[in-house]
């Protein structure tokens, strides 16, 4: 059976190249044009439908904005317009959340370095708004969780995450922190809870080598860009690459970052086990994007046969944006071989297999057994989600 389409039952000849040509670097006016002057405007509602789904209205808006000529009804500009405010009000407010919570860090002596969301979007885009992001997400050593913690529910924010379990030094996906007012989610993520990253995160070494962004005149802590681009190629990795934002992310950061060095790249995603994660992340923009491989990357992407085809994988799920999710089996190949080495790929998939999170979590964690019933408890709790994903 063939997956379910998220918009049109042919969407993969009309919206989706559409989509393509307004994340691609550099951008094609022209290609734009032909292609609208093709696509059936009753489907114009589907198209930004399809552009949220993946998380790329502002390229879309950016796309359509420099090409006047390009023949669609006015109701698409304003619904385009419409929703394109709606998540640049979001970014704002986001982003007014990461000075608040970095303030908040400071006063309790806590280091930390955004990564993602708007210090991404800047650094990719020139503009703080310029991708969409639900979150903001902040790495901070495992050591300082407990203070921060303390400082954050002290500021009147919720922790998803009870301090009993932070006492008791669980490991969740990430610390989550909800200011009520506005419900806007803070992610605290440290060395322990990232671990999606096949060798265990440098902290000390990131927290060095951070550097620091003027958002809205605000100097925010980021991540040096090298590390910042190996932290989107495992995270793009982590999710399966299933949303086009991602990709657009690396071919944006290939094309309007100049001061990448790209042997501090290949470095950085060596110290971390994440050179076919890399390697992936540049196929993609290139394929998909036309985003040209770096020289002093080509002779590793070039060499990677098994990057490539699994960027083929990847391409017969993306379009989808989550509609298409790669089956149990493909999804423990694809762990599998994303580590890159026989014996690495299988320690890697052993690790994400066996490693809980709060989901895993069980009621009386001071049980006796309680964390081995966890630990067993986790891969059949992730093959039944997986499998009532595929059939959904």
């Amino acid at each position: 059976m063939p997956p379910a389409s998220p918009v049109t039952p042919d969407f993969l000849n009309a919206e989706w190249p559409l989509l393509l040509e307004a994340c691609a670097v550099p951008g094609g006016p022209a290609r734009i044009h032909d292609l609208t002057a093709r696509f059936a405007k009753s489907k114009s509602e589907s198209l930004l439908t399809l552009a949220e789904k993946h998380g790329v209205l502002a390229q879309l808006t950016k796309g359509f904005g420099g090409n006047s000529a390009a023949p669609m009804p006015p109701t698409f500009s304003e619904s385009l317009l419409a929703r394109r405010r709606v998540q640049l009000v979001s970014a704002l407010g986001l982003t007014a959340e990461l000075f608040r919570f970095l303030e908040l860090l400071g006063q309790a002596q806590v280091e930390a370095v955004t990564v993602k969301g708007p210090a991404l979007a800047f650094r990719a885009y020139g503009d703080s708004t310029a991708r969409s992001y639900s979150d903001i997400d902040l790495v901070i050593r495992h050591a300082d969780i407990g203070r921060a913690a303390k400082a954050a529910i002290s500021a009147g924010y919720e922790s998803r995450i009870s301090i009993e379990a932070i006492r008791q030094q669980k490991v969740p996906g990430q610390y989550v922190f909800v200011r009520p007012e506005t419900h806007a989610l803070i992610e605290l993520h440290t060395e322990r809870t990232l671990r999606y990253f096949p060798r265990p995160v440098p902290v000390e070494k990131f927290l060095q080598r951070k550097v620091s962004l003027l958002l809205d005149r605000h100097a925010v802590p980021a991540l040096a860009a090298e590390d910042e681009f190996v932290l989107v190629s495992i995270h793009g990795a982590k999710h399966f690459w299933e949303r086009l934002m991602w990709i657009s992310d690396i071919a944006a950061l290939v094309r309007n970052c100049p001061e990448l060095d790209w042997k501090r790249v290949r470095e950085s995603a060596s110290e971390v086990g994440a050179e076919r994660m890399v390697n992936v992340a540049l196929l993609l923009a290139k394929h998909l994007l036309r985003a040209p491989v770096p020289e002093a990357m080509k002779r590793d992407v070039t060499e990677d046969l098994a990057g490539a085809r699994l960027v083929r994988d990847i391409e017969s799920w993306l379009p989808y944006g989550g509609y298409a999710p790669p089956q149990i089996l493909q999804r423990a190949k694809f762990r599998y071989q994303m580590r890159g080495q026989l014996f690495a790929g299988a320690a890697y998939l052993s690790r994400l297999s066996f490693s809980t999170t709060e989901e895993d979590w069980s009621e009386n964690s001071e049980a006796s057994g309680s964390r081995v019933s966890e630990i067993i408890r986790r891969p059949l709790r992730l093959a039944k989600k997986h499998r009532r994903d595929s059939n959904s």
